[in-house]
């Protein structure tokens, strides 16, 4: 009897990460200053969501939505006239799930000196159908030394979004019994 005959799904083919990989170039105007006079971080926020999310959709092969950011990182002030350019593959897949991988670097738009990095964050997007209801991804499948190392780290990062919600969850309920409200 095969899979499908007992009911399993059928087997979905594997995409390498450089299969969605993208970057995502935008040069920074005063329009996208904060009240100290750098880009504010929301912009560079939309950025990534914007760019992790064209992954997503590429990885899936449709619709994806943003379900949770980790770990957004703002190492370096952008300024007006930086050239922002925002690096983005998946590095790990569950069933209807992607962890994308963001690296956000800057460079003066009239200089040659070389980018710098300004920031990273890490995603999580859950493909869905045309009625919103998760749907099933292809499997990633690393290339490099480094795409291995960044499937491993996400696997960790996966174990603690996991085990953070579940104890969160475990203090509300136990709050809850204790009738304690919040």
């Amino acid at each position: 009897m095969t899979d499908q005959a007992r009911g399993a799904e059928p087997a979905i083919e594997p995409k390498p990460t450089s299969a969605s990989r993208t970057t995502l170039s935008h040069i920074m105007t005063h329009n996208d200053t904060n009240l100290l006079g750098t880009v504010h971080g929301g912009v560079i926020m939309k950025l990534v969501d914007d760019a992790a999310g064209a992954v997503a959709g590429r990885h899936s092969g449709g619709p994806a939505v943003t379900a949770s950011m980790d770990e957004m990182v703002f190492l370096e002030p952008v300024r007006v006239g930086d050239l922002v350019h925002v690096k983005a593959q998946v590095n790990w897949t569950g069933r209807t799930s992607m962890e994308v991988g963001v690296r956000v670097v800057a460079e003066r738009w009239n200089e040659s000196d070389p980018a710098q990095q300004v920031g990273s964050a890490y995603l999580v997007f859950a493909a869905v159908d045309a009625d919103g209801r998760p749907r099933r991804v292809p499997p990633v499948r690393p290339e490099t030394e480094r795409d291995e190392r960044r499937y491993q780290e996400a696997q960790i990062r996966r174990t603690h979004r996991l085990s953070r919600r579940r104890a969160i969850r475990e203090l509300r309920e136990k709050r809850a019994a204790d009738g304690i409200e919040d």
